[in-house]
């Protein structure tokens, strides 16, 4: 079941751990810094490598997640996996962008293995802010100023290219549940299991006492790197990782204009047909949208909408009947 990317939030998360259980475990630590909403508010999935020890990450309000379970179940879908419909498009080369533009959206994939969606006006504004970088273009024709590469999926058909989709939103709480039949031997291989669960704790008792061992003998050996690479510097007793981070260059913070573009993309998204875009802008830490309404009472959905989205911001009439609204992240 391909569900909008408007409503899913794509990210390529760094998760340099050796087993999958282990990046379940570190994901939302990873990712806390990344979205505006709050842990408790949103299902996180783990998608495919992208590159070496960086992964595909999905993340979804559950609110989303329950309405699209009930759509599934209503059309007898209910075993059915969610794929953001961005992650249909083939991934283009590093630094390129896939685009497909219909009469009100435009899907993109981007070279990083992510995308997103957004209403049809706001291609250009995200392509230039993105540093325009070169696309390949699967739908009509974009301007030719864009300089969009003309492309096709050949016989890639829409069910091969999701046959082994990237990501799967079915994860966690919201996995697939698929019904097993235990045979008559069954008691006997849950004793069986059982037992070598035991052995396994056992041994994991084990490694954890030298684990131990390890990083009190790793403890000493990071002391003496600090004393060889910043001398002068004092060597805390209790929070050696706090003294490291704090030798560390600081990281390079995201831009927020695109994070803040696809939020607001997608709380316009169901009001297409009601609106029309006239200008984007982006000043400071606020995206700046002027819009024309197409229907009446659009100044109190476009409120409501806001709060929903948990935006901060403010919608305002301009003269000539426009709107102008002025959205920050929460």
């Amino acid at each position: 079941m391909l569900v909008p990317a408007e409503a899913v939030r794509l990210l390529a998360v760094d998760l340099p751990l050796p087993s999958r259980a282990k990046r379940l475990e570190a994901l939302p630590f990873a990712v806390e810094e990344m979205i505006a909403d709050p842990l408790d508010a949103v299902h996180l999935a783990l998608g495919v490598e992208l590159a070496p020890r960086r992964f595909l990450v999905g993340v979804v309000r559950h609110a989303q997640m329950a309405a699209w379970l009930d759509e599934a179940a209503a059309e007898g879908n209910g075993d059915a996996a969610f794929v953001p419909d961005s992650l249909a498009l083939p991934r283009p080369g590093e630094g390129e962008w896939a685009v497909e533009l219909s009469e009100t959206r435009a899907t993109v994939r981007v070279g990083d293995g992510t995308g997103f969606a957004l209403p049809a006006p706001m291609i250009r504004t995200a392509w230039e802010a993105a540093g325009r970088p070169p696309i390949r273009n699967y739908g009509p024709a974009l301007p030719e100023d864009m300089g969009a590469m003309p492309a096709e999926m050949g016989d890639l058909s829409l069910a091969r290219r999701i046959a082994e989709p990237a990501l799967d939103l079915r994860q966690g709480r919201y996995a697939r549940r698929r019904a097993t039949a235990l045979p008559g031997w069954g008691r006997r291989l849950f004793w069986v299991g059982a037992i070598g669960l035991a052995a396994h704790t056992v041994i994991a008792a084990a490694d954890t006492m030298m684990l131990r061992v390890i990083a009190d003998r790793r403890e000493d050996d990071a002391r003496t790197l600090i004393v060889a690479a910043a001398p002068g510097t004092p060597t805390p007793s209790d929070d050696l990782a706090g003294a490291i981070a704090d030798l560390l260059p600081q990281p390079q913070r995201y831009s927020a204009f695109l994070p803040l573009l696809s939020r607001v993309s997608g709380m316009l998204a169901p009001m297409n047909g009601q609106i029309a875009v006239r200008a984007i802008g982006f000043e400071g830490d606020a995206l700046i949208v002027e819009l024309d309404p197409l229907a009446p009472g659009i100044l109190g959905r476009l409120n409501s909408a806001l709060t929903d989205a948990r935006l901060s911001g403010q919608v305002a009439s301009l003269p000539g009947g426009a709107i102008r609204l002025t959205a920050r992240g929460a």
